[in-house]
């Protein structure tokens, strides 16, 4: 399973790809050079890049991957190295509003007639094991796990029977939200999307992407989060309702999805907004889907 990964093996270091494989960190930038005797490619330092150079730049990583004896110096412990979001810098950050039946349910929300979008901002991603801010602005913080789809190929007015040869792979988002900036007791505009969603740090991201031809079906996917070990939410992606080749219709009619775009599925049952179980400082979120992994966070008080 290719799993790749933005990360630094310690503070003093630059940021580089990895590579998740049999329970450990495989530095693309030291396995290049023990394989090739050689300096790395620009791949091997922006997720990004790595993106748009494709089907070769996969290949050429399998290739280092495969040479398991040169490697062997190249490989980290995952719990020792700095995890960052995969993609740092995307030019596009977009969510789904109740996307899952479920959530809509226990919100008592009608369904949307067609996908209904609002977006992030760079300065909401943090990676995995990173903290995520209690803001002084808000004393309402949700958590919401979703299935998160990476963009690995340009286009606009993309159809939906062929809007998966546009998709990378994917990823978990905790899309975290400020129920109380979000829902303002007056408003004649209706919902704050900015504020209820893009304070700083409201969207960890990882730990990793899994690359397409990983995963056949996204909609055979369990979705979980738990607060300090205690479930709050679980469900299965098939509970969608817009699947993914109708979101990127919908997003792209008269806009351009570039490598590396992000677009965040949506989330099930169990959000603090319903169960009145908000975050508070010092608890740990786990947001786990199935065939991708668990992404950790620790949310601290804004001082």
């Amino acid at each position: 399973m290719t799993k790749l990964l933005l990360f630094s093996p310690s503070p003093h270091e630059e940021k580089r790809v990895g590579v998740y494989k049999d329970g450990k960190i495989v530095d693309l930038v030291k396995a290049y050079e023990l394989v090739f005797d050689g300096k790395p490619p620009n791949w091997f330092y922006d997720m990004k890049e790595l993106i748009e150079g494709g089907e070769g730049v996969l290949y050429l990583i399998n290739r280092i991957l495969s040479e398991e004896d040169k490697i062997k110096a190249a490989l980290l412990n995952p719990e020792e190295i700095i995890y960052y979001p995969p993609i740092p810098n995307p030019e596009k950050i977009f969510l789904l509003a109740v996307n899952y039946r479920s959530h809509g349910q226990e919100t008592n929300t009608n369904p949307p007639k067609e996908p209904y979008i609002f977006t992030k901002f760079p300065n909401t991603l943090v990676g995995h094991n990173q903290p995520v801010i209690y803001p002084k602005a808000s004393n309402k913080v949700d958590y919401e796990v979703e299935l998160a789809v990476i963009i690995g190929k340009r286009g606009k007015y993309i159809r939906a029977e062929k809007a998966m040869d546009h998709v990378f792979g994917y990823t978990i988002l905790n899309d975290i939200s400020f129920r109380d900036k979000q829902f303002p007791p007056e408003n004649p505009y209706g919902m704050r999307w900015v504020h209820g969603k893009g304070m700083d740090t409201a969207a960890p991201m990882g730990p990793w992407i899994v690359t397409k031809d990983e995963i056949e079906n996204p909609y055979n996917l369990k979705l979980t989060l738990k607060v300090n070990g205690e479930i709050r939410q679980e469900g299965y992606t098939e509970d969608m309702i817009f699947k993914i080749d109708k979101i990127i219709e919908y997003i792209s009619n008269g806009i351009t999805l570039k490598p590396g775009d992000i677009i965040s599925t949506g989330t099930p049952q169990g959000v603090a907004l319903a169960t009145g179980k908000y975050l508070k400082p010092g608890d740990i979120m786990e947001a786990e889907i199935t065939k991708i992994g668990i992404l950790r966070n620790k949310i601290i008080e804004e001082i």
